[in-house]
C-alpha cells in the first residue's frame, strides 16, 4: 500500500522556555512541566513510552522533568525538542514552520487600547460592513461577550477585539447576525487586515442571554496570505493527498489541501484521525491539529483541564499505534506553548516536543531541532520529494 505520515499538532503544549522566551517576556514558562506539577501528575503511559519524558533531559540545564512521565531506557519513538526561529508565538507563525516556512519579521501585533485598531482600519470596515463596532481593545473573549454582548443584541453593533497574537476577532450573536454575514465580514475584514500584516481574522460567534453568554463551535480562521509554497503544496502538486483535520483548512487558507475534515474539538478530531486510519483508500499526509489543549485550558489558565485533556489524548494515541501499517510513520508535536500556570493569558515561547513513531523501529535521540521545519523537510524526505529551501530531515 502507499505509505503514509500522520502529523498530528498538540496545540500550545509546550516543554520548557526557549532561548528568547526573554524577549517575549516568557522566562521560566514550561507548560507540560508546570501543569504536570499543579496536579500531581500526568497518566500518559503511550507518550511516555514513546519519549515524552526523555525529552525534558535535552534541554538546557536538563529542562523540568514532567511528574508523572519518567524517562524510559528504550523509547518506542525518535524524540526531539524543537526551537521555533520565526518571529512570533502564535498558532499561524508555528504551523507555518512546521510547513516549512521561516517568518523573519513577526506579524503585526496592536496596542491593549482602547482603542488597539487604527482608526482607519476600524472606520472602514464599519463603512464596509454596514455596523458599528464596539470594543477595538485586547481582551479575553470571554471576558469581552460578557461585556458589551448585551449592548450587541440591542444596537446590532460587532464586537471587535485582539489579542497579545496578531488576531483581528469578531463576536456576533448568531440570534443577532447571522453566520453568513458574520463570515463575510470577516472576508472583508481579512482583505482589509493584509496590509497590515495581521496574522489572523476569527469569527468568533456566540449565543445566549445577558449573564449565560458561550461561544459556539461555528468559529472560522482566516488566515493571512501564504507567502510562499509548503510542503503540502508540494505534496499535491506530485500527486501525494493530504488531509487536514481540525482547522488547518484556514489556517493555511485552503491552500495544498486534497480534503479537509473541518471541526473545532478535540474528541471529534481524534475520532476523525482514527476513521482515516483505519480507511483503506486513505494514503499521503493526514495533519491534524487538536486544538483544546489552548482553546479551552491554555487561554483560561486551567492546568487541572489541560491536564484531564492531555490524557484522554494519550489514550487516543494509543488506538492509533494499533491502525498503524508497517510502513507508516507518526509524528506527534506541538506549535508553540501555553502555561497555565503562567502570568497573563497569552502563549509562550518555548521550545515544543517531538515524537517520531514508526513501527518495529527502535526509537533515537533526534537531539534539538532548529526551526520547525525539520518536520517539513522529514516529510519531503519520507514521500521522495526533492528537498525544500530550509530544514534538516530526522530521517535521514
Amino acid at each position: 500500500m502507499p505509505p503514509r505520515a500522520f502529523l498530528i499538532v498538540l496545540d500550545s503544549v509546550g516543554i520548557g522556555a526557549a532561548p528568547d522566551a526573554d524577549q517575549y517576556g516568557d522566562e521560566g514558562a514550561n507548560t507540560l512541566g508546570h501543569l504536570a506539577e499543579a496536579v500531581g501528575g500526568l497518566r500518559m503511559p503511550t507518550l511516555g513510552a514513546w519519549g515524552l519524558g526523555n525529552i525534558s533531559e535535552l534541554l538546557p540545564s536538563g529542562g523540568l522533568p514532567i511528574r508523572g512521565v519518567l524517562p524510559v531506557a528504550t523509547p518506542l519513538a525518535s524524540f526531539a525538542a524543537m526551537q521555533e526561529v520565526s518571529a512570533g508565538k502564535d498558532t499561524t507563525t508555528g504551523h507555518w514552520e512546521l510547513a516549512g516556512l521561516h517568518l523573519r519579521h513577526g506579524f503585526r501585533i496592536f496596542p491593549p487600547g482602547p482603542p488597539s485598531f487604527p482608526e482607519e482600519l476600524i472606520g472602514e470596515f464599519a463603512s464596509q460592513t454596514g455596523r458599528g463596532v464596539l470594543g477595538n481593545k485586547a481582551a479575553s473573549g470571554t471576558q469581552i461577550i460578557a461585556e458589551l454582548g448585551e449592548q450587541q443584541i440591542k444596537t446590532g453593533a460587532w464586537i471587535v477585539y485582539t489579542s497579545a497574537d496578531s488576531v483581528f476577532q469578531i463576536a456576533a450573536h448568531e440570534e443577532v447576525i447571522p453566520l453568513p454575514e458574520l463570515y463575510r465580514a470577516c472576508e472583508i475584514a481579512r482583505n482589509l487586515c493584509n496590509p497590515y500584516f495581521i496574522g489572523r481574522v476569527i469569527a468568533r460567534p456566540y449565543i445566549g442571554q445577558p449573564g449565560a453568554f458561550h461561544r459556539t463551535e461555528n468559529r472560522r480562521d482566516y488566515s493571512c496570505p501564504l507567502p510562499e509554497a509548503t510542503i503540502l503544496d508540494r505534496l499535491t502538486s506530485a500527486g501525494v493527498p493530504v488531509t487536514t483535520v481540525g482547522k488547518l483548512d484556514d489556517i493555511f487558507g485552503g491552500r495544498g489541501i486534497t480534503r479537509s475534515v473541518h471541526v473545532e474539538n478535540n474528541p471529534d478530531a481524534e475520532q476523525a484521525v482514527l476513521k482515516l486510519a483505519a480507511g483503506e483508500q486513505n494514503a499521503g499526509l493526514i495533519f491534524a491539529n487538536l486544538i483544546d489543549f489552548d482553546m479551552l485550558y491554555g487561554h483560561r489558565r486551567d492546568p487541572v483541564g489541560y491536564a484531564r485533556a492531555l490524557e484522554e489524548a494519550d489514550l487516543f494515541f494509543g488506538k492509533l499505534a494499533l491502525a498503524l501499517r508497517p510502513d507508516d510513520m507518526l509524528i506527534v508535536t506541538a506549535d508553540h506553548g501555553n502555561d497555565p500556570t503562567f502570568r497573563g493569558t497569552d502563549h509562550t515561547r518555548e521550545f515544543v516536543p517531538l515524537l517520531v513513531l514508526q513501527p518495529g523501529r527502535l526509537g533515537r535521540v533526534l537531539g534539538i531541532r532548529h526551526g520547525y521545519y525539520d518536520v517539513a523537510q522529514s516529510l519531503a524526505t519520507f514521500f521522495g520529494l526533492p528537498p525544500l529551501p530550509r530544514g534538516k530531515s530526522f530521517l535521514d
